[in-house]
């Protein structure tokens, strides 16, 4: 809780004196944003891990501070304004990994930077394959490091889908790119789970898919 409140003045402070032209400083931001995700995604917070009696003791005293946090780094990312593009596709990994993690209001209060992230690198260079080929190399391996289910897979792309088909110009190109991601994710999923199973056929016919 005492980081979660220092790294919360760092936040502050880094609105009011790293932000306007003239005094933004990437580094520091850069900073900011991968000692967040560090944060949230540290083992002592991921509770669907503890027993029932322990999640429920720490929730009643601290509430889930990877929701906490979340939302903070959501709410910093939009902060940046024009300073955006600095970050991708660098950030496109440290979100993905905050956002697999397994909490519901996490991953609907943060999904939607992807959209953000898709729109500004749009308006810039009328494509977004720079965090279109990021996004894609990073899900391989935090899915076959044991991240990502099946809600996160219909989550990623309702929340997706509503955001492109509320834009005119992404709307063709974004669903298609939801589709990619979708259908890349559930193949990955689907190779991770036969990865131990004795039916080798099956195990091969993922593989194929994947491929």
């Amino acid at each position: 809780r005492e980081f979660l409140r220092t790294i919360d003045r760092f936040a502050a402070t880094l609105r009011e004196m790293f932000l306007q032209r003239g005094s933004f400083e990437l580094q520091l931001w850069n900073n900011y944003f991968h000692l967040a995700v560090a944060f949230l995604t540290q083992d002592s917070l991921q509770l669907e891990n503890f027993s029932q009696a322990k999640r429920t003791s720490i929730l009643d005293k601290y509430g889930d501070m990877r929701a906490t946090i979340g939302t903070t780094i959501r709410d910093m990312w939009y902060h940046l304004g024009p300073c955006k593009i600095d970050f991708i596709p660098a950030m496109v990994g440290p979100i993905l990994e905050m956002t697999l993690v397994p909490e519901l209001e996490l991953r609907t209060s943060t999904i939607p930077i992807f959209f953000d992230m898709m729109l500004c690198e749009y308006q810039l260079t009328k494509s977004f394959s720079q965090f279109e080929d990021e996004l894609l190399h990073k899900l391989d391996s935090e899915v076959e490091g044991g991240r990502g289910d099946e809600q996160y897979k219909e989550l990623f792309e309702s929340i997706l889908l509503d955001c492109c088909r509320g834009h005119a110009e992404l709307a063709e190109p974004g669903q298609n790119f939801v589709a990619l991601v979708t259908g890349l994710l559930e193949r990955l999923l689907d190779y991770r789970a036969v990865m131990n199973d004795e039916n080798k056929t099956y195990s091969m016919s993922c593989t194929v898919n994947l491929l």
